[in-house]
């Protein structure tokens, strides 16, 4: 086949108005694309097919209308173009002005747009057969834009690769004749007893006593090295300071694959996988800090709700938001049950893991007592809204309420899975429990202060108060791995957004 035969099937192909599909597909890629990393993107597939259906009905009724091809193309895509987007301007308009009542007046004005769209389209005396062409073009670029993004941030790594340019890997680690399980269990935004006592009047003294019984190690006064999730993560399963980790990691920089990409493929899980142990993770519902390509990636069963965290993200973008208004499908309900379906999966399966042909390395993420607020004290289900605002913002007193109501349940399940890993166990596991930072809307020292919990037989005397999560796999890996990793200087760094990397040092005043 010539070029020239080449360009007439394209420009043939072009003529044809299907550029309502690629409109009806593009808001959903665009959504999946602006939270890449967020979330897998299998969880965008139904909705891309929903809305390609909608689109493609759409399509055909207006044209049993007009009975006008091109016309019926442009009229759809105009009305596509409005479902979409009046999601869009809903959630900008309560951003900037949220104290204005304006759910009906904005329905209203769409309702004008769509019928102004209709007799403009139907009583104008073009056919609207040139617009195929360009409408065509501009619809696949934006498609293809998206799509692009999505792979370029998705992009697969192999076995045993490395996120970060100067991970500190060893490869010569010795593997003890019976090796123990080793359990990472990361408990999002827990605080440390004292700051629990003296900021919210919680007690968690028996909670500590638990463990401590159990033979845990429990750090008086640690505290996070970092501020916010992905860069503590990054730092404590690299074993490093970020600055020292990749050179992407500068103060004026905002990006975040290799940071990701550092998460999912860190040093410690390296240093694991080389001594032959296999690598256990759980869903948790940010792709960023989910290892889907571990030996064992466990999510739970299709969602109960039967209606997807993502679906309800895409649906309060569009006019169908409404339907959330008038009580027909409700996604913050969808959202609580997404997190009750994730938290009980790693508790029910803790019997399994504790009792795989070991060795494993276990990286478990519960995103609790951090929000949303999905259990109360007594495991009964939380409805998430009730603990916060019109604008979604957490007031103070619902926050505290929420989170203490969380950490409580959270405690008994926490002690009913050490329980059952040190019965399941042959050789005694190594076992570390540690908050990620500390809880929110509090001066920036203190949401430093982590909960830090250490099960390491034998080596008890070799944790100490202050000790960060920085330094943990060093001291896991010399202790028990001939590792001759040197410990670090234990330092605390806030930062803000987006300026993760933007670091300012944060002293420890613990018992001064």
């Amino acid at each position: 086949m010539n070029l020239k035969n080449i360009s007439l099937i394209v420009t043939n192909w072009f003529s044809k108005p299907w550029y309502p599909f690629a409109i009806s597909a593009y808001p959903v890629v665009a959504l999946l694309s602006a939270n890449v990393g967020q979330i897998q993107n299998s969880a965008g597939m139904r909705s891309l097919l929903v809305s390609i259906l909608f689109g493609g009905i759409l399509y055909t009724l207006v044209w049993l209308f007009l009975r006008q091809v091109h016309k019926a193309a442009l009229l759809t895509s105009l009305w596509l173009v409005l479902f979409f987007s009046f999601g869009h301007l809903y959630i900008a308009i309560d951003e900037k002005y949220p104290d204005v009542s304006y759910t009906s007046w904005l329905g209203a004005v769409w309702v004008v747009l769509f019928v102004a769209a209709l007799f403009w389209v139907v009583r104008s005396k073009f056919t609207f057969a040139a617009a195929a062409s360009p409408f065509n073009t501009i619809a696949l670029a934006l498609l293809v834009m998206a799509v692009g993004q999505i792979m370029l941030e998705s992009e697969p790594r192999g076995v045993n690769a490395l996120g970060a340019d100067h991970a500190p890997v060893k490869d010569d680690l010795v593997v003890p004749q019976n090796p123990p399980d080793v359990y990472y269990i990361i408990l999002d935004s827990y605080a440390r007893e004292d700051f629990l006592k003296s900021v919210y009047g919680y007690d968690n003294s028996e909670f500590i006593a638990a463990l401590e019984d159990r033979g845990f190690y429990v750090g008086a006064c640690s505290q996070s090295n970092y501020v916010r999730t992905e860069i503590s993560l990054a730092s404590s399963l690299n074993m490093m300071y970020l600055p020292e980790l990749d050179d992407e990691f500068k103060p004026e920089s905002t990006a975040r694959r290799t940071l990701w990409n550092s998460l999912k493929h860190s040093a410690v899980r390296h240093n694991f996988e080389i001594m032959g142990y296999e690598t256990v993770n759980f869903a948790t519902g940010f792709a960023w800090n989910e290892l889907e390509d571990a030996d064992h990636f466990i999510t739970p069963p299709p969602f109960t709700s039967g209606f997807t965290e993502f679906e309800g993200l895409f649906l309060r973008t569009t006019l169908a938001k409404y339907a959330q208004d008038w009580g027909w499908v409700d996604p913050d309900a969808v959202m609580g049950q997404s997190f009750r379906d994730r938290f009980n999966n790693v508790f029910d399966s803790m019997d399994e893991v504790a009792n795989m042909d070991g060795p494993q390395f276990s990286y478990i993420h519960l995103i609790s007592p951090h929000p949303p607020f999905v259990f109360d004290a007594e495991g009964n289900p939380n409805y998430p809204p009730d603990f916060w605002n019109e604008q979604r913002e957490y007031p103070y007193d619902d926050y505290q309420r929420g989170y203490l109501g969380q950490l409580t349940y959270l405690n008994t399940k926490v002690l009913d899975a050490v329980d059952t890993i040190l019965a399941e166990s042959e050789t005694p596991p190594i076992i570390v429990i540690q908050g990620d930072h500390g809880a929110w809307m509090q001066p920036k020292d203190r949401r430093m202060w982590i909960f830090n919990a250490y099960y390491l037989p034998g080596y008890e005397d070799e944790l100490y108060p202050t000790i960060t999560p920085v330094n943990t796999f060093r001291l896991i890996f010399n202790a028990y791995f001939g590792g001759d990793y040197e410990m670090l200087e234990d330092v605390s760094y806030f930062s803000p957004v987006p300026n993760l990397y933007d670091f300012s040092e944060m002293p420890n005043n613990c018992g001064k």
